[in-house]
Formats: structure tokens, sequence, C-alpha cells
């Protein structure tokens, strides 16, 4: 397969061919995607060494990740040097930090040679991100990008017709957060370039999130304004469009980053891997994991109602996560090339459920997930609390 190019590939003598992304990106329309400087052919800058991009810095990958989730503030931040530290005294050993956040921003201000720096979405949360990597290969904890794809307010602000719109206004769910639509190749380019960059950076993985189409969209789907891109000639019924956009996707972002040398996940909502697919969203499970290098199916016992019957699953988070645990299997044994299988698990407590319906999650909430998906013959997992306000004392190998 073929792909055009970001950029000028340069050839170094000592090591390796680094890609350079260079592209004009006018800030007031988001533009600046440009694939006008030849074609490579990505198999062959896959298995050639030669091409492979090198960012200088060395991670091996660890005996099984163990990781938890950092924000941008926490990561520029004081409470950065805490988590490093409690990794350190820890048998965990990755870190998932944000680099495109929840609300479409990097969290960090790209340099002046960089091709994000003119799109206007750098914030000043994470000063050197360089300094920052340099810092976890020295402790070798395992740098992972979180990079949210589809639910991205601010370019939805800024290029309503990447959106959806109503009454001329875009969309916006309860919670007052925009999405851009999976149908649109050009939102595709713009994800897959700020993935280029962390990589460049030096993470080692990119993860993938909010990989989806907005909750509930087959309620909405006939009533918003929106554009179906090149799928607008599909044959396909409503639901397994969406399901292709959103799992092309995901192929197409994995082969684009392949002369980086970095491993490619998604998130996905656990319920879809017991379900032929998630109807709304367009997430099949199996299609995902056959274009990736880690699944991370969210299975925080908070978030399912009476499933797997277990009418209460936030006071019984091993029965749920071993429940779930055999689905997964299942679903991943029929696959010829399965990806790694690191969920993602509760560390917070879900008062909101109401009195009877939740428990305080500590040591021993955290130990039973884990022990579940080991008991299940699943050896990673990450950990997540929108704070980082992580459990203290954990046996993370039970």
């Amino acid at each position: 397969m073929k792909l055009k190019w970001i950029g000028a590939l340069t050839l170094a003598v000592s090591m390796a061919a680094a890609p350079s992304v260079a592209a004009e990106s006018p800030a007031e329309d988001f533009k600046g995607l440009s694939y006008d400087y030849g074609e490579i052919d990505t198999d062959m800058v896959a298995s050639s060494k030669l091409y492979r991009f090198d960012s200088g810095l060395d991670f091996e990958y660890p005996d099984a990740v163990r990781g938890l989730y950092v924000t941008g503030h926490s990561a520029g931040g004081e409470k950065f040097g805490r988590l490093v530290n409690l990794i350190d005294q820890s048998d965990l050993n990755a870190m998932v930090i944000d680099i495109k956040d929840d609300f479409g921003y990097l969290t960090y201000e790209p340099a002046e040679d960089s091709p994000l720096r003119e799109l206007e979405i750098g914030q000043p949360y994470i000063k050197d991100p360089r300094a920052m990597l340099e810092q976890l290969e020295e402790k070798q904890i395992y740098p992972i990008a979180r990079v949210v794809v589809f639910k991205d307010t601010a370019l939805a602000e800024k290029r309503p017709e990447l959106s959806y719109t109503s009454g001329g206004k875009v969309w916006k769910n309860g919670r007052g957060e925009a999405f851009v639509s999976p149908f649109m190749k050009e939102v595709w380019d713009y994800n897959v370039e700020i993935a280029i960059e962390a990589a460049k950076m030096g993470f080692k993985e990119i993860q993938f999130d909010y990989v989806r189409f907005p909750e509930g969209f087959e309620t909405r789907a006939d009533s918003l304004k929106y554009s179906f891109g090149d799928y607008e000639n599909s044959k396909l019924d409503p639901i397994q469009r969406r399901v292709q956009a959103v799992t092309d996707f995901v192929a197409y972002a994995r082969e684009q980053l392949k002369p980086y040398d970095v491993d490619v996940s998604v998130d996905i909502f656990g319920y879809s891997a017991t379900l032929p697919e998630a109807p709304g969203i367009g997430q099949n499970f199996s299609k995902i994991s056959e274009n990736v290098d880690v699944i991370s199916s969210m299975i925080y016992p908070s978030h399912w109602t009476s499933y797997f019957g277990i009418s209460k699953p936030d006071l019984e988070p091993y029965r749920l996560v071993a429940e779930y645990a055999k689905v997964e299997n299942e679903k991943l044994s029929a696959l010829e090339n399965p990806p790694v299988s690191r969920p993602w698990l509760q560390d917070f407590t879900a008062s909101w459920l109401g009195s009877g319906n939740y428990k305080r999650y500590g040591k021993a909430e955290v130990e039973a997930q884990i022990k579940a998906l080991n008991d299940a013959g699943i050896d990673e997992f990450l950990l997540w609390n929108a704070g980082n306000s992580y459990t203290e004392g954990v046996d993370y190998t039970p």
C-alpha cells in the first residue's frame, strides 16, 4: 500500500531516515493536512529499519503494561513527581498521558517549526514534553500518548462542517461537548498528524480515545445535519456505515503511523464486546481489534447497569470483571491475530450511583479487579481516576 507522505523524507547518514512533518496549516480553518510530496510504500517503510523514525529515546516494553492515566495538568504540574514516585515504588510501569484532551486542545504548545503550531490549539500545561519524556526514560516508565479523536469541541466550533449541526448551530450533548464526524477524512488526517508529532516526541504508543460517534447517535442521526464525506454513496445500512467509518479510521491511522515504530491502541466501551456491534456509536469490538496492537476496554464496574446477572455491578468488582473477561477472551480467541488486551479499571468511587448502589473504592476493590483479570489470563491493565489521585499501597501483581 502507498500513502501520500506528510513532508519530505530526509536520509540521515549515520542511522535512519527521519520523516519530517511539513504542511501549510491556516489557523483560521484548521486546514493544513497536505500530502503533495510524493508517495512512499509503507510496507517497505515498516519493514526497513533504515526508514524508521528514531526519537532518540529508548524505552523497553515492560513484562506487562500496568499503567495509570495522567492529565495534561498533572503531567505539567507538581502532581507529576508524585505519580512518578508512585510508579517507581510499586509494580506499576506505564503512564497514559493526555496529548490531545477531551476538549480538542493539545496539552502543550507546539514548537515554532511544528505544523501544529498554526492550528492554535496548544495549551501551556506541559511546558517541556521532551524533558518529561526524558524523565520517564530515566525511570523506564513506558509512555503512552492519549489522543481524543472525535470528541472535539475546539475543532467542531472552528469547523462546523466537520461536525453535526442543529438549527444552524453546532450540536452539543447534555454536558456541552461537541463531536466531529468519523465520516470526514479531513478529521482523520487532523488527528493522525497530532499522533505523528507525539510519536516523534518519543511516545512509544498512541492511544486513540473517543473513536466513535456520540452516545445515542442512532436517535439523532436523522435530525442532525452533517456530511457523509466519502461514505455518501455507501450501500450499507446506517449502522454498518457508522461501523465502517470508525473501523476505517483505525486501520488508516495505524497504517500512517507505521514508519514511526509505535504501537496503536484504542479505548472502547466494554459493552461493545458483548454485542455484534454498538449500533449507535459505530464500535465493533472485533473489527477494531483486528486493526490495533492493543485493545483497551473500559470496564469500570460503576459504568455497567444490571449486566451478567449482577444487579449492582459496582458492589462486585471481582465478579463483574471476571464475567466481562470471559466474553472478551472468547471474542479475541476468534481472531487470527488478536491484539493485547489491556482493560481500563476503576480507581475511583462512583457516589453518583446513590446509596446502596456503590461502594468506596480503595485497595481491596482495585486489587479485586486486577485479580479477576489475572485469573482470566489477562496480565495488562490501566487505572482510571479523572483527578489522578490513585490508591496507595495496592498490590498490582496479585
